[in-house]
């Protein structure tokens, strides 16, 4: 399963690179208003830290389908062909789904909160479809359960679409969609520091050094 960022902040996403195996980054207007900063200034400094090679999702913000495949022109063109266009899985955002496929694009449909907003995006042409995993929780269904359904449709139905599951409340829920193999998980910084934020470990840890020092001296490692 790829791992992405779910951040538009230099600072982390510069933490989670250098210190965790991650794919990508993703982006949604949210996030870009979070940072007060001018959106293409922001996104190509986020292009320019993670690279051409990973991914980089950046949703549109048009209303109509036409308006859409514009703005994803436009976005293709200043960050580049590894570049990912997440439309919102509505009737005009389905409607240009169909046109950017037609147009070569890299798709992301997001704002899911169903199965069957998940299967007409797929069969529209989307790379990925990104159930809102907590956001289906706080509707009172069951976000992760909602995944694994929409996994179950993508491979019965042969369809190439995978999933980028997104909005995630906690690490186990990340792992337990990684147990069924769905394609990727965006996650916030702080739930992908949760995958290894564990107070028995690092008990264990300092365990380890605090034996070796009192054998062998304080500051001493395998270095010394």
């Amino acid at each position: 399963m790829k791992l992405l960022i779910d951040d538009a902040n230099l600072e982390k996403i510069g933490k989670m690179m250098e210190y965790y195996p991650c794919d990508g980054v993703t982006t949604n207007p949210s996030i870009l208003a979070k940072e007060g900063k001018e959106p293409y200034a922001q996104l190509k400094a986020i292009r320019s830290l993670i690279g051409n090679d990973m991914e980089l999702h950046v949703q549109v913000v048009s209303l109509t389908a036409e308006e859409m495949v514009i703005e994803a022109e436009k976005i293709t063109e200043i960050l580049g062909k590894n570049t990912y266009i997440k439309v919102p899985s509505v009737p005009e955002g389905i409607k240009a789904m169909k046109m950017l496929k037609e147009k070569g694009f890299n798709i992301t449909a997001t704002a899911i909160y169903t199965a069957q907003q998940a299967y007409l995006a797929a069969k529209a042409g989307a790379d990925y479809v990104a159930p809102y995993i907590n956001r289906i929780d706080n509707l009172g269904a069951d976000g992760v359960e909602t995944a694994k359904t929409i996994q179950n449709i993508l491979e019965n139905n042969d369809l190439p679409t995978e999933i980028l599951a997104a909005s995630f409340k906690n690490s186990q829920q990340v792992l337990s969609l990684c147990e069924y193999g769905v394609g990727a998980a965006t996650a916030a910084p702080d739930i992908i520091e949760g995958l290894l934020k564990n107070p028995t470990v690092t008990a264990a840890v300092d365990a380890f050094v605090a034996d070796f020092e009192k054998a062998f001296g304080e500051g001493k490692t395998m270095l010394n």
